[in-house]
C-alpha cells in the first residue's frame, strides 16, 4: 500500500500538479488523494486504471513494482494476448521507451519492443489471412485476392528480387565480423546464405563455425550445404555422421526431426521428435508436439493430430502454467476443427 502511495506521489510531483488539482481530475477529495500517499489508505481497485491512464502509466507501475518485473509482466502479457489495440501498444511502447533511457535496461526494452512489434505483425497477418480467404472465395478466385492470401500466409515467392534475403545478410555479415563469437548471429547468417544458394560464402563462414563449435551444428550445415549442392553421397553421410552423435544437447534430436520432415521420412521425423522433447529440461517447448501434429495433418491422420495437439495444451498447462489466451486457444481451435465431422 505504501508503496503506491510512494508511486502515486513521485508522479504528481513529475507532472507538477497539486492534490487538489489530481482529486478533481479523478472526482475524489484532496484529502483522499493525501491518504493515498501516506499509505493510510489505497484507491479502490476500480479507479487504478482510470489513475493509470491519468499518468499514462501502466497498472504495474503503480504498484511500483522494479523494472524487471514490470518488463516481465509486459513479456508476458503480449505472449498471452491477441491483437492490442492502439491505445493498449501506445501505453506498452511509453513504457518501454522509458526503460530504454536507462543503460541497464535499455537492451531488455528494445528486444520487448521487437517481440511487441513482431507480435502486433503476426496478428495482423493472421487477419490477412482470414480476409484473404474470404475475398478469394468472394470474387471467385481474382488474381489479386490470391496474391494477398499467399503472401499474407507466407507462401513461397517465386520472384527471386522479392525472395532473397541480400539485406539482411548484408547486416548479419557485418555484424558477424565485428562480433566473430555470437554463434547465434552466425547461424542465422548461414541459414539465409544456404537458403539463397550463396553457398560459396557459406562455406567460408562454416570455418569460422567450426573454430569455436563442437556440437552437431556444424555436421548439420554441411549436410545442408551438400544438399543444395546436389551432393547426394555427401548429404547422406553426413545425415549419417549426425544421427551418431553422442552427448548432445535436445535441439540436435529436434533438428533431425525437421531434417527427416523435409525428406518426407515422416515416421523418423515423428521419432525423433519425441526424443527431442523426451531429452529437453523442464519447462520443456511445445514445438515437437506441434511439429508431430502438423505432420499427423499432412497424412490425413486426424486421430493422431488431435493427439499430439492435447499433448501440446498439456505442455502449455504443466510446463509454463498457461491455460488461456491466444496460444493456447488456437491449439483448443485445431482440435475443434480436427473432430468436426467432414
Amino acid at each position: 500500500m505504501m508503496e503506491m502511495g510512494k508511486e502515486i506521489h513521485r508522479l504528481r510531483l513529475s507532472r507538477g500538479i497539486t492534490q487538489e488539482a489530481l482529486a478533481e481530475a479523478l472526482n475524489v477529495t484532496a484529502q483522499t488523494v493525501s491518504k493515498w500517499e501516506r499509505g493510510a489508505s489505497m484507491p479502490d481497485v476500480q479507479m487504478l486504471p482510470q489513475i493509470a491512464v491519468f499518468f499514462g502509466v501502466t497498472i504495474d507501475q503503480l504498484f511500483a513494482m522494479a523494472p524487471e518485473q514490470q518488463m516481465e509482466r509486459i513479456e508476458n502479457r503480449i505472449y498471452s494476448q491477441g491483437l492490442f489495440d492502439e491505445a493498449e501498444k501506445r501505453q506498452i511502447e511509453r513504457q518501454l521507451n522509458a526503460f530504454a533511457e536507462n543503460p541497464e535496461y535499455e537492451g531488455r526494452a528494445r528486444l520487448l519492443l521487437a517481440v511487441l512489434y513482431n507480435h502486433q505483425a503476426d496478428q495482423y497477418r493472421k487477419l490477412a489471412v482470414k480476409y484473404g480467404k474470404e475475398a478469394v472465395e468472394k470474387t471467385g478466385g481474382d488474381r489479386e485476392a490470391v496474391s494477398e492470401l499467399a503472401n499474407a500466409w507466407g507462401s513461397y515467392i517465386p520472384d527471386w528480387n522479392v525472395r532473397n534475403h541480400h539485406a539482411l545478410i548484408e547486416w548479419f555479415s557485418d555484424y558477424c565480423r565485428r562480433n566473430p563469437d555470437n554463434r547465434g548471429a552466425l547461424m542465422w547468417l548461414l541459414d539465409n546464405l544456404i537458403d539463397d544458394r550463396r553457398l560459396a560464402e557459406a562455406k567460408k563462414w562454416l570455418e569460422k563455425l567450426k573454430r569455436t563449435d563442437r556440437t552437431f551444428r556444424v555436421p548439420m550445415y554441411q549436410y545442408m550445404i551438400a544438399l543444395a549442392e546436389g551432393e547426394k553421397e555427401e548429404a547422406k553421410s553426413r545425415l549419417c555422421e549426425l544421427e551418431a552423435m553422442e552427448n548432445q544437447e535436445w535441439s540436435w534430436a529436434v533438428t533431425l526431426g525437421d531434417i527427416h520432415t523435409l525428406r518426407q521420412e515422416y515416421d523418423k521425423a515423428k521419432e525423433w521428435y519425441r526424443k527431442g522433447q523426451e531429452m529437453q529440461p523442464s519447462p520443456k517447448y511445445v514445438d515437437s508436439a506441434a511439429s508431430i501434429a502438423h505432420i499427423c495433418e499432412i497424412l490425413g491422420d486426424r486421430k493422431g493430430a488431435v493427439s499430439a495437439y492435447e499433448e501440446e495444451l498439456r505442455l502449455l498447462r504443466d510446463e509454463w502454467g498457461i491455460i488461456s489466451g491466444e496460444e493456447y486457444e488456437a491449439v483448443e481451435r485445431a482440435i475443434q476443427r480436427l473432430r468436426k465431422p467432414d
